[in-house]
């Protein structure tokens, strides 16, 4: 089992969670090989999906030496542990909420939570939140991650929400740790999405 900081820097390292929605078991398989094959190796599935927990398990079971899995829309402690005894790795929240933090830290599990200001990210890291998830970062943009890391210069964001091939470098560039993906990936050829996506992500970070 991996510890929270392998966890974490593997996301580091891919600089891309691929959001994932499939409305079955099988659906979400495909979709996680297409990400692994175009080079994406951080899934997040959602607890939008239905049985998201089986999902969890499911997908644990078939690719958890090849990727980092994630349980997503997170909203509450009951739902975080449920994801975590499914074989999720780290827990992301569409807001910070302070139950579902508490729970990570006790089983040393990393965590996201959603922010919009500064006020919430700061509560959110002194809470002991790893990642801020920029959420919906479309509303801004990656010139709101310079505003946040202005005061906060150690705050690790990740974006998500309106985040596409053609901004992913943006972001990078910006200063995201790593960027979230959802609709934008999924459309068409998941696996050409990705490899495109981490095509920019690499490039930005060679400074390209």
């Amino acid at each position: 089992m991996r510890t929270k900081e392998q966890v974490l820097m593997q996301i580091r390292q891919t600089g891309m969670v691929a959001v994932v929605r499939g409305e079955t078991s099988q659906q979400a398989m495909q979709i996680v090989e297409s990400c692994i094959e175009g080079g994406i190796t951080a899934i997040e599935l959602t607890f939008t999906v239905p049985f998201a927990h089986r999902v969890i398990e499911d997908i644990a079971r078939k690719y958890g030496d090849k990727i980092i899995l994630g349980a997503g829309t997170v909203l509450d402690g009951e739902t975080a542990r449920i994801a975590l005894l499914s074989g999720a790795e780290f827990i992301v929240s569409p807001n910070f909420n302070p139950e579902v933090t508490r729970l990570c830290n006790r089983y040393r599990t990393a965590s996201m939570a959603g922010i919009l200001t500064i006020g919430e990210a700061v509560s959110a890291m002194e809470a002991g939140v790893d990642i801020l998830k920029l959420f919906p970062g479309d509303l801004f943009g990656p010139a709101f991650i310079k505003d946040i890391r202005g005061p906060l210069p150690y705050a690790q964001i990740m974006p998500t929400g309106g985040v596409s091939v053609d901004n992913a470098a943006q972001w990078i560039k910006a200063g995201a740790v790593a960027v979230g993906a959802g609709s934008s990936l999924m459309k068409g050829d998941v696996k050409a999405n990705a490899a495109a996506f981490m095509e920019q992500i690499n490039l930005a970070r060679e400074g390209k």
